[in-house]
């Protein structure tokens, strides 16, 4: 009757061992790069920005007669979530937490007033001026002050930002924030203030051209 003989554990090979120990040493450079515990280190491996950015051409000049009379602070949560309707958040989906901040701003356009809506008296003391009712400009974002709080990606999306020429974009988000904006200022009292502003402002320049009384009225 023979023992069956146990075989010992075989050695790891040589090629096994080296890339072992390049693993391992990857592992400790990256992590003493990120964590800045190799002084220097940081500076040496880091990246170098340059604008190799060709001049600036002027395209075309556009002549503004509008009055900006106002102009609006606005900041706004975005909570966006895209889910797949037959995977889990965990494979297909992304959520972006973001903060978005613009202005938008009010304006009266006096290009728009016609000889018959400014009347003046014969002895240049008295002037009535019919003006159209300030409007709304569009939302600027303001990159400065807006930013992603936190972001939530499935594992396919990972994947796609990859081989993506935009990765993690967040132009769904920033139209989101423009249109949240816009609206708020469309619900605040912006026109009304810029009007005022107007006034104020016609008001000042006409009497210090020695007209003692002036009426300034909106409308379509």
């Amino acid at each position: 009757m023979t023992t069956p003989v146990k075989r010992l554990p075989g050695r790891m090979p040589g090629w096994a061992k080296v890339m072992t120990a390049l693993v391992l040493l990857l592992v400790v450079f990256f992590a003493g790069l990120r964590l800045s515990v190799i002084p220097g280190l940081k500076d040496l491996f880091g990246t170098e920005t340059q604008d190799r950015s060709g001049p600036a051409l002027l395209k075309s000049i556009q002549d503004i007669s509008r009055y900006d009379a106002a102009s609006g602070n606005f900041q706004v949560v975005v909570d966006l979530e895209k889910d797949a309707k037959l995977l889990p958040d965990a494979i297909r989906g992304t959520r972006t937490l973001y903060v978005g901040a613009g202005t938008v701003d009010a304006y009266v356009d006096l290009g728009k007033v016609g000889e018959n809506d400014v009347q003046v008296n014969g002895d240049r003391t008295s002037a009535t001026l019919r003006l159209p009712h300030a409007q709304l400009g569009k939302p600027a974002l303001d990159p400065e002050r807006s930013y992603a709080v936190s972001k939530q990606r499935g594992l396919f999306d990972r994947l796609g930002d990859l081989f993506s020429d935009n990765p993690n974009g967040e132009q769904a988000v920033q139209k989101l924030a423009v249109r949240h904006i816009g609206d708020a200022a469309k619900e605040s009292e912006l026109t009304a203030r810029a009007e005022s502003n107007t006034t104020g402002m016609l008001e000042g320049l006409l009497r210090s051209l020695g007209f003692k009384e002036v009426r300034v009225s909106y409308g379509s």
